[in-house]
C-alpha cells in the first residue's frame, strides 16, 4: 500500500459522516497511523506497508460485517460505502481492494478474528489507535442514526479481539452519539433547562453527568480542550493544513460547555 496518502485517505473515511467531531477524527488518523507505524517498525517483522495494509483491510472488512449484521445490507449502507470510497479518492486498484474487503466482510463465513489478528499485533502498544479504529466502525454503524443489537454484537466482538473493554467501548459510543446529536441540534448553546435533549447531549460531548459539580465540569472541559488543542496536535504530528479542522473540534467542545454554563445561571 502506498505511503504517500494513507493517513489522509483514512482520514477522509472518518470525516465522511460530517460534523466537527468527524472531521477531527479524520485529521487525527494520519497522526495516529504514523504513531502506529513507528511503534511496530522492526517488531515481529512489521513494516510500514504491512501496518497500513492491516489497517486498511480491517477497516473495510469490518464495515462490511457491520452492514450485513442485520441480515441485509440496506441501500443507505451501500451508498455510504460507495461515498466513502469516492471521498477517499482511491486509485482503481485500491478501490477494488476496498470493495473486495467490504464484500468479504458481508460473507456469512467471514472470520473476524482472522482479519483482526494482524491489526491486533500492529496495535499491541497503541491504545489510542485501537480506539480510533472503533470510532471508525461506530460511525459506519451509526450511518442511520443508531446501531442495532446485531451491529452492537459485532462491535463488541471486535473490541474483544482488539483488547478493548466493554466499558471503554460504551464510553466511546456514548460520547460519539452525543457529539452526533449535539451537532445536529446546532451546537450553539441555545438550550434551556436541564431536561432539554440538546442540553443533555452537550453534557455527553464533555462526557460528564448532568448532575456533576462545577469543578468536575471544568476539569472535563479543560481536559478535552487540551487534548484537542490545534497547536498541540500539530506539534504531535498533525499536518498544518488540518489545523482548521482541529479548531472546529475545539469550537464544538466550547459550544457544549457554553450551553451548560448558560443553563446553570
Amino acid at each position: 500500500m502506498a505511503r504517500h496518502r494513507t493517513g489522509l485517505v483514512l482520514g477522509a473515511l472518518i470525516g465522511l459522516t460530517g460534523g466537527p467531531s468527524g472531521m477531527l477524527f479524520g485529521a487525527a488518523i494520519g497522526y495516529y497511523l504514523d504513531k502506529l507505524i513507528r511503534s511496530v517498525a522492526g517488531v515481529e517483522g512489521w513494516t510500514q506497508a504491512k501496518a497500513q495494509t492491516a489497517f486498511f483491510d480491517a477497516t473495510f472488512c469490518v464495515m462490511g460485517k457491520i452492514a450485513k449484521a442485520d441480515g441485509q445490507v440496506t441501500a443507505e449502507e451501500i451508498q455510504y460505502a460507495e461515498a466513502v470510497m469516492t471521498r477517499m479518492q482511491l486509485t482503481e486498484d485500491l478501490r477494488k481492494r476496498a470493495i473486495e474487503c467490504f464484500s468479504q466482510g458481508k460473507e456469512t463465513a467471514f472470520d473476524l478474528a482472522q482479519v483482526l489478528e494482524p491489526l491486533r499485533r500492529a496495535l499491541v502498544n497503541n491504545a489510542s489507535v485501537k480506539q480510533m479504529f472503533i470510532e471508525i466502525q461506530l460511525q459506519a454503524a451509526l450511518v442511520d442514526g443508531a446501531f442495532s443489537q446485531a451491529e452492537g454484537r459485532v462491535l463488541t466482538q471486535v473490541c474483544q479481539l482488539l483488547g478493548i473493554t466493554q466499558q471503554q467501548f460504551e464510553a466511546v459510543a456514548e460520547r460519539m452519539k452525543a457529539e452526533q446529536s449535539f451537532h445536529k441540534s446546532g451546537g450553539q448553546g441555545q438550550f434551556e433547562g436541564s431536561g432539554n435533549a440538546g442540553l443533555k447531549q452537550a453534557y455527553g460531548v464533555l462526557g460528564v453527568d448532568q448532575k456533576c459539580d462545577t469543578k468536575s465540569l471544568k476539569m472535563a472541559y479543560r481536559k478535552l480542550m487540551s487534548q484537542h488543542h490545534p497547536d498541540k496536535l500539530v506539534a504531535r504530528g498533525l499536518p498544518d493544513e488540518m489545523m482548521q479542522i482541529a479548531k472546529q473540534k475545539t469550537q464544538e467542545i466550547q459550544a457544549a460547555y457554553d450551553a451548560i454554563k448558560q443553563s446553570r445561571k
